[in-house]
Formats: C-alpha cells, sequence, structure tokens
C-alpha cells in the first residue's frame, strides 16, 4: 500500500487529521462502529470510554483484515452532541492516539440529531487501504 498525505500549498496545517490522504491498494470500508464491545454490550456510558470502544472495534475489523492504522485513509464521526465532543477535546486526543497512535486520516465530524442505539454517544465509520 502507499500512501501519500495531500496538503495544498499555503494551506495551515490540519491538527489531528489529514486534508487529504492519495492511496493505492486494497480498499476496505468499515461500518458504522459504536461504543459497545464485539457482544454487542455498552460497558460504559461515557463519552471517551464509548469513544475508544468504537476506536478498537474499528482497529479489530481493520486486524481482521490484515490491516494496522496506518492503513486508515478516512474517519467519519457521528455524535448527537456536539457540546459533548467539543467539552472533551483533550481527552478525545488522548483516547485517540492509545488506539491508533499518531496516525491521523482524513476526518469529518457530522453532528447528527440521534443515533439508531439509544445508548450510544458516538458512531465512527472508516475506510483503510491495504497492501495488494
Amino acid at each position: 500500500m502507499t500512501t501519500i498525505t495531500v496538503q495544498p500549498e499555503g494551506w495551515a496545517k490540519p491538527k489531528g487529521y489529514a486534508n487529504g490522504i492519495l492511496a493505492s491498494g486494497k480498499v476496505l470500508f468499515i461500518g458504522g462502529q459504536i461504543g459497545w464491545n464485539g457482544a454487542q454490550v455498552f460497558e460504559t456510558n461515557d463519552f471517551i470510554g464509548q469513544m475508544e470502544q468504537a476506536l478498537r472495534n474499528i482497529l479489530a475489523v481493520l486486524e481482521a483484515a490484515g490491516g494496522s492504522p496506518e492503513h486508515l485513509t478516512r474517519l467519519t464521526w457521528y455524535v448527537p452532541d456536539k457540546k459533548e465532543y467539543l467539552d472533551n477535546q483533550k481527552a478525545v486526543g488522548e483516547a485517540y492516539r492509545r488506539v491508533l497512535g499518531y496516525h491521523f486520516p482524513a476526518m469529518t465530524m457530522v453532528v447528527v440529531a440521534d443515533l439508531i442505539e439509544d445508548a450510544a454517544k458516538i458512531e465512527i465509520e472508516a475506510t483503510a487501504v491495504l497492501p495488494e
């Protein structure tokens, strides 16, 4: 797999994400993951705990396909509570780095009216490109 971070000349450097990733290889689409474990049980009602579990779920699917965090090219985050996300920015970064390290793909954060699972506080979907 080959990836190149795309950063337009003159743009401010993004913090914690990339503006663009150019990649070649096998594409893996990971469906939206929420903060429950593999048995579909929520172990916490805490935003950061659920976010970290959702990222661990993404990592589990990625590893099952033979990939690792550096193969992630895109993450789309869905949160129903913008304030909860913004109030926890430092903890979000710490939890992200615990699970995925210092690899920052292209990312989008979307504030939504609600999530399908009533107890879910966040949902994250991912795209990865693995070596041929």
